[in-house]
């Protein structure tokens, strides 16, 4: 990697991680130079301006999600194995992996809402994104029959989702992982309920 596509990914990496925490309106250019240890004339050499950089950083963000998604499932087959593979990934986003500050595409869709059409529709089609992962790993294991064939795929990943997402938000608004634990009690009971008998 050249040294100004490293440079880039410094300044994506740091940015990514104080928009995660403040939002867009929340983290100024002053905070951005600060954190990247930048003047504004370096961090322009590289992006147009601080909404590029926005969005540039919010891609960043995701992209390390992704990572995470494909390293959790990695070498599992069994489709109970990848859906609690990918709740874990969600709760170590409690744990500020990859990012502190909690999920970087509910934050992204929260700080922009009404205020950045840009960003709030990169956000929403994240998390589309994720619905379709979801159902995929869900409809592959109904295939190989390792789900029973009546199982809800919508179902299921409208409640992994909100059930994971909204145990982050009561995890760090309260500061308490129980919340986080309940959450993740409660879905592998379920997940393991739709497995059907191994033969």
């Amino acid at each position: 990697m050249r040294k100004g596509e490293q440079t880039k990914e410094y300044i994506l990496q740091k940015a990514a991680q104080l928009f995660n925490e403040r939002g867009y309106y929340g983290a100024s250019m002053s905070d951005i130079m600060a954190v990247t240890g930048m003047e504004k004339g370096g961090i322009y050499n590289h992006f147009k301006s601080k909404d590029d950089l926005a969005v540039q950083a919010y891609e960043y963000a995701v992209d390390l999600m992704r990572q995470k998604f494909a390293a959790a499932i990695k070498g599992k087959y069994h489709a109970v194995d990848r859906l609690q593979a990918v709740v874990v990934v969600f709760r170590e986003i409690t744990d500020g992996s990859p990012l502190t500050g909690g999920c970087p595409v509910v934050n992204t869709a929260v700080h922009t809402s009404h205020t950045h059409p840009r960003l709030h529709a990169s956000a929403q089609e994240t998390m589309i994104e994720w619905q379709d992962f979801i159902r995929r790993l869900a409809q592959l294991g109904i295939d190989r029959q390792q789900l029973k064939p009546d199982t809800d795929v919508e179902m299921l990943t409208t409640l992994l989702i909100s059930t994971l997402e909204g145990a982050i938000m009561l995890t760090q608004l309260h500061q308490d992982d129980s919340y986080m634990d309940r959450a993740i009690a409660h879905l592998t009971d379920y997940l393991q309920s739709l497995a059907l008998p191994e033969s």
